[in-house]
């Protein structure tokens, strides 16, 4: 694989990447970091990617590895930041901005609750887009698996902000 070649395949993913990194470590310089760790790995490793049936999902795979090295070195806590969603749409009053920054807030810090494989599957499979199978190759967890994850997480999730919800209209 060539230099042409490598930015073809590869580079495209990049967004993808930084997201996955950032989600996971919290922090936009770690994420970084571990993205050029990434390219660095994919890059002197390029002769092997032509092996992989998704370069991108390997990438992903090794994106996660990484950051689950820096986490386990540091010994910190994964919390989700949706902070950085846009939120005002310019029709809504300030009540109703006030009620869905309380509620992004609310889904934030029940995310943060969640097991750190079932906010992965989470973010893979509903921030990401991804598809079970190229979940798979990901995770090495089979699809069947994921579905259990993902759909404990969602109800987990759905239940706490009911919970949350209707606890305080009382």
């Amino acid at each position: 694989m060539d230099l042409l070649e490598f930015k073809q395949k590869v580079l495209p993913a990049k967004h993808k990447l930084y997201r996955l990194a950032s989600f996971l470590l919290q922090n936009r310089e770690e994420a970084e970091d571990v993205l050029q760790d990434v390219f660095l790995k994919l890059w002197t490793n390029k002769e092997k990617l032509n092996a992989c049936n998704s370069i991108e999902a390997f990438a992903m795979r090794v994106t996660k590895n990484l950051c689950l090295d820096r986490l386990k070195a540091k010994k910190s806590k994964l919390m989700v930041d949706v902070a950085d969603v846009e939120l005002s749409s310019g029709a809504e009053t300030p009540y109703q901005h006030y009620e869905l920054t309380d509620s992004v807030s609310k889904v934030q810090d029940l995310l943060a609750l969640l097991p750190e494989q079932q906010r992965l599957i989470l973010h893979l499979r509903d921030v990401e887009g991804y598809t079970f199978e190229e979940m798979e190759q990901i995770t090495n967890l089979t699809v069947n698996n994921m579905r259990v994850i993902l759909s404990r997480a969602r109800k987990s999730v759905r239940d706490g902000y009911l919970k949350l919800e209707n606890y305080e209209a009382r």
